[in-house]
Formats: structure tokens, sequence, C-alpha cells
């Protein structure tokens, strides 16, 4: 997980190298994240379902090993095209590790603090992985070369498969035909991939172009048919009866509207360092350190705790309402900041993201079965990753817009990028108050109905069956 969210942040500090040594176009350079992002959210919920049929560790060790060797061959690319096709293979090998990785966690680990601890964990190296991937790679490429950014993969990847080799236990899987729907993998991964390029090519084409309508209504097409032959399908790739669960399908939908807002805050935030105050890379790097630190120490260490005591759904909300204050002081930054007023404070309440991230990845995995475990990993993850793609074409083209608008008017160039942000913060407020609604009305726990009584807790410590209410 460390190594995959890290390859997905470290790239983005070393473009302006990338494109100067291999000779990329300004348009050919955004291939360089698009091929990734592609592969990587079309492909999720297809790895997480053949995750459960044929294996979540043999998926695992196959994703891992593909993802290692396409990172040689990334940092050995003289030339776009192979550079592009290293970033697609990178995105296919990513998408069959995460896949089952929750999958794998929530099979392991059956009592529910023990779950937590797990999860917080896991929280934790992603949110490391972010953040490492902007410092590593302004230092990598300043100090070496932008071909370092993929060459420190290689040793975490094969450090990952000995370890996993001996650690994680085998399961055979249900077998292909409790789930092998060729059909139904064509729709979902096809549509997927048209949503996908449709969305991070909106910059380019325009949200109201031919081009970007044409794609979503094929993609919206595609997924519509997926839908359909899951109902009536025998042996379904993915049993609707996941999407039934409340805590499932609301958190998959909190967790889409969020990661989109903070995409401003990951990487505006960073533009405007750079753009901006006039940062260097490693600067911008180290400037947003201290989100990093606070978010990896409340998901490590405070956030099961809390879990435990008052529950994910009240921790979601502790942590969204943070989260918005992040993005209520971005939006009111200066062109001339100080980086220990109008900075820190911003980066120090990113620490929600730590409690938001392992409370909604616990209610995400809690209402699926334990069949359906690499599923509902999934599509966890593919969710974000689609809001990751919807932050980056919305907001980042929002911004361009009204620093456009600002520009003719006749402002500076750097208050008329602080305006474009301005906005972008602005309307990631505006997800992050939809997501909050969400938490708070669709996680709600049902009410007991009459003539019930609610089950025991169990004590802590005690054994509980390893069952998941749906």
């Amino acid at each position: 997980m460390l190594m995959t969210i890290l390859d997905g942040s470290i790239v983005t500090v070393a473009m302006p190298a990338i494109q100067s040594d291999l000779g990329f176009t300004p348009v050919g350079l955004s291939w360089v994240v698009n091929a990734y992002l592609i592969a990587f959210g079309s492909l999720l919920l297809l790895a997480g379902r053949l995750g459960d049929l044929i294996g979540r560790k043999r998926m695992f060790l196959a994703g891992t090993g593909i993802f290692t060797a396409a990172s040689l061959l990334a940092g050995v690319a003289t030339s776009p095209g192979v550079l592009i096709a290293a970033r697609f293979l990178q995105g296919v090998g990513s998408a069959m590790s995460s896949a089952v990785g929750l999958g794998i966690l929530v099979t392991l680990f059956t009592v529910p603090r023990e779950r937590a601890r797990a999860i917080a964990v896991f929280s934790f190296t992603g949110a490391a992985g972010a953040s490492l991937g902007q410092v590593l790679g302004g230092v990598l490429t300043d100090a070496l070369a932008w071909n370092w950014i993929f060459f420190i993969n290689l040793p975490i990847g094969l450090a990952t498969l000995l370890v996993a080799l001996r650690a994680l236990p085998a399961d055979r899987g249900l077998g292909l035909g409790a789930g092998a729907d060729v059909l139904g993998a064509l729709l979902v991964t096809g549509g997927l991939m048209t949503g996908i390029y449709a969305v991070v090519k909106i910059e380019e084409y325009g949200a109201g172009s031919a081009h970007t309508l044409g794609l979503g209504a094929l993609a919206i097409a595609l997924l519509a048919g997926f839908l359909v032959r899951q109902a009536k399908a025998e042996n379904p790739l993915m049993p609707l009866r996941i999407l039934r669960s409340r805590s499932v399908s609301g958190a998959n939908a909190v967790q889409m509207l969020m990661v989109a807002a903070l995409f401003s805050f990951q990487i505006l935030v960073a533009l405007y360092l750079q753009k901006v105050l006039g940062y260097g890379a490693a600067e911008t790097g180290l400037a947003m350190l201290p989100a990093a630190a606070v978010i990896g120490a409340v998901s490590l260490t405070v956030s099961a705790p809390l879990i435990a005591r008052f529950g994910e759904r009240n921790i979601l909300l502790t942590g969204l309402v943070l989260l918005l204050g992040v993005l209520g002081l971005l939006t009111r930054v200066p062109v001339h900041a100080s980086y220990l007023t109008d900075l820190l404070p911003v980066m120090l309440l990113a620490a929600g993201f730590g409690l938001a991230l392992p409370a909604l990845t616990s209610l995400a995995m809690s209402g699926a079965e334990e069949k359906d475990a690499g599923l509902a990993s999934g599509l966890f993850n593919t969710t974000q990753q689609i809001g990751m793609a919807l932050g980056i074409a919305v907001l980042s083209t929002l911004a361009a817009t009204r620093t456009e608008s600002l520009t003719a008017a006749g402002r500076p160039a750097a208050e008329a990028l602080t305006g474009g942000y301005h906005l972008a913060f602005a309307v990631g407020a505006g997800l992050l108050l939809v997501a909050l609604a969400i938490a708070f009305t669709v996680l709600r726990r049902p009410a007991a109905r009459p003539g019930t009584r609610p089950e025991p807790v169990a004590p802590e410590g005690a054994k509980v069956p390893a069952t998941m209410a749906p």
C-alpha cells in the first residue's frame, strides 16, 4: 500500500524534469499520470472479485510482481511511449494488489478491536505514502534524477514479495465457477475505463464538449448494462447484494466526495506553494510534511481507540468537520502568505483525514459478507480513484478557468492564480458538506424493530464470531 500510494504522488513533483529529459509535449506529459490512473481505477473492481475467486494471496503476489517489474521499465525508459506503457502496467499491478489488500485484512483480523488497529495501520501507510511521495519526489529529482522515483519501488516491491510469501496464509478462493462472468467483466472494465478517460480529459476538451459528453454517455451505458447483467447473471461478477448495505453504499459515496474535495488540498496547495510563493520541489514537500505527520500520528495512535469508544460514524463526522476547516481556511489564503500563520494551521487540521479514512474503511468493509471481502475492497478502492479523477478534472478546470478570467481582467499573475485556487477550495468545501450530510443521514444505525433487543456488546478482549452484518 505504501508503494502504490507513494508512486501516485511522487511523479507529480518530477513532471517538469521528465518532460525536459524525454521530450514530452504538454499534452503528452499528462499521460504519465493518466495512463496509471486509467488502468488502476478501471481494474480495481474486477481484480477485487477475481481475488475472491482465485485466491487473494495469489492476486496480491501477482500484482506486486507486475508493479515492481513495471517500475524498473519506467526507470530505464528513454522515450515517452515506453514510459507511458510502463505507467499503464504499473496501474495494472497496483489494481491487482490494492484491490485485495483490505479483503486480506478483514479476513485475517476478525476481532473488532484488532481489526480497527489493522485498518488504522493500513490507513497510516496510505497517508504516509501520499506525503512521502511529495518529499521524496523533490529530493530524488533534485539530488539524483527523475528515474530514481521509479527505482525506489524495486527494494520495496521485492521485500513485500518475500514477506508476503511467508506471512499471508494461502486461500483457495471460491473458484471461477462462482462468478466467472466474462461479459460482466468486459462491461464494467470498459465502462470504468471510458468514464475515467472522459473525466481526466475534461481539462483539455471542456466539460460540455462533444468528446466529454459522448464518452460520458457511453460510460454510463456500459455501467448500466453491467448492473442489468449482474441482476440477471447466474454467477454475477458483482452480486448486487453488496450494494444493499447502507454501510457499504454510504461509505463509498462519502469517500468519493471526500477524495474529490481533498484533491484540492494535496495537489493545488503544492501548486500554490510553487507558483505563488516560489517554493522549490523539495521545499514544497517539506512544507506539507506536518500534514503527513499529523495524519499518520492520528490514524496510527488514536483512531482505533476512538472508533472503539465512540463508533465509526461519530469519528467520521468529526474528521469531516476538521477537513471542512482545512478547505475553509484555504479559501482565504493570501497571495503573500506566512507559512506559520496562514499554512501551518491548515496542515495541522489535516489530522481530520487520519480520523475519517479509518472510520470510512471500517464502515465500507463491515457491511460485506466474508466471501465478498475482495469485492468490497475493490469497490472501496474504485470509488477512491473515481473521486480522485473527478477532483483532478473538475477542481483543476475550475481553478484554471477562474485564473484565466482574472488574468484577462488585468490582475497580476500571482493574484489570478490564488483566485483560481480559492474557487477550487470553496467547491471542495461544498463537496465535503454533501459528504457530511450523507454520513449523518445514510450511515445512521437502523433503529431496533419493536420487540427486539440490541445485540450484546462483547467485552474488551473477548472473541466474537467473524460475521459481518449486512
